[in-house]
């Protein structure tokens, strides 16, 4: 079992960081409504200035869907978040 999580994460590419909530929900209405299956994660990306973790949702989706994921997320305004291709 672990060994076949391991092979479908070896598909999957990370495409957009979400900042908040609300920025995830309109993500998750980009996806949904291609249709698309993806996987959410939260990341540690900093420390605030109290020393807290600062997170964020880590969309990833399937790298043979990657390039029509991203054409949508930009043509929902949300252009900003896409980090595909970034680590």
């Amino acid at each position: 079992m672990a060994e076949e999580d391991a092979q479908d994460d070896a598909s999957l590419v990370r495409i957009y960081l979400a900042l908040s909530v609300r920025e995830g929900r309109r993500v998750e209405e980009v996806f949904d409504a291609l249709g698309v299956e993806y996987t959410v994660r939260v990341e540690t990306i900093g420390r605030t200035l109290l020393g807290g973790s600062r997170r964020a949702a880590a969309f990833l989706v399937d790298a043979a869907q990657a390039d029509a994921c991203e054409r949508a997320l930009k043509q929902a305004g949300l252009a900003a978040g896409i980090v595909r291709g970034s680590g």
